[in-house]
């Protein structure tokens, strides 16, 4: 739907996160926001284009290597989190479990276009798994996964793939090991789908009972955006450090004038990394 107020918007988020409590005391929810409403959901892997599911153990296998000093932990999953943080092409997408974070990548650019709000069940997602992953978190009480739960029924990538023969692809949301203040500060969740082919449009279509979107106009991005600065939502929070510092400061002092470059526009861990390099001033 089409928003024209903040306080539609707000209230549409609250009625659509609203909890039964039979399972849940809390919305299980999560969040991604879009620049613009015509981005796609697509992933870093498949931005590379050409057969880039080819090329996804090599790209994990080599920043390993290279990284190695950076041990976030000991699965794949803590690494393939670690390289979403930095740019890394992955498998995966970056969500939160708060609108309001979501909002502020929504909102942060392209002031003279229009922005998305998506919202997905994870808990609803997750009763589409197999039935090992769905007992693992039965068994555990989780609403997510965490890389160590992950680990133990996949321990790389191909194994988790299998883990989806003779099924639809499937899409699991697991929570992100603390690697920085960035994650913690966002809420930060990601998601993963059983095949590096499948992309987030096609299981919209196909689950459109378990996700809501809002499209909000410029001039309610507007509004929005004024709401979250108010609220202290900003890059100097969802971004500690002096380059969320610097990019809070020339929003601040340049409103309604920037306009970052064209790339995947989501909720992102590394969305300040993403948008500097489409600027042209980071190196790869």
């Amino acid at each position: 739907m089409t928003v024209s107020s903040w306080r539609e918007l707000d209230e549409a988020i609250g009625e659509a996160g609203r909890s039964d409590g039979a399972l849940h005391a809390h919305s299980t929810l999560v969040f991604r926001g879009l620049a613009r409403s015509g981005y796609s959901h697509m992933s870093g892997l498949a931005r590379l284009q050409g057969d880039y599911a080819a090329v996804e153990s090599h790209l994990i296998r080599n920043f390993r290597k290279y990284a190695h000093r950076a041990a976030p932990g000991p699965a794949l999953w803590d690494w393939l989190a670690l390289g979403q943080h930095h740019g890394l092409p992955t498998r995966l997408l970056d969500w939160t479990f708060s609108p309001l974070v979501a909002l502020h990548f929504a909102t942060a650019a392209w002031p003279e276009e229009d922005a998305l709000l998506l919202a997905v069940d994870s808990a609803g997602a997750h009763r589409l798994l197999p039935e090992r992953l769905r007992a693992s978190l039965d068994q555990e009480g989780a609403l997510l996964f965490t890389t160590e739960m992950l680990a133990a029924h996949a321990p790389d990538l191909c194994a988790f793939d299998r883990l989806g023969e003779g099924l639809p692809p499937f899409l699991v949301f697991f929570e992100p090991p603390s690697l920085d203040e960035r994650v913690v500060n966002q809420s930060s969740v990601l998601s993963a789908f059983s095949s590096a082919t499948y992309q987030l449009e096609e299981w919209l279509a196909e689950h459109p009972g378990l996700a809501s979107g809002w499209v909000i106009p410029a001039e309610v991005k507007a509004e929005v955006r004024q709401r979250l600065d108010q609220a202290n939502i900003t890059e100097r929070v969802l971004l500690p450090g002096l380059d969320g510092l610097a990019d809070w400061l020339r929003r601040y002092y340049s409103p309604g004038s920037i306009a970052y470059g064209e790339g995947a526009g989501g909720s992102s861990m590394a969305g300040q990394d993403d948008r500097r390099r489409r600027e042209g001033r980071m190196g790869p």
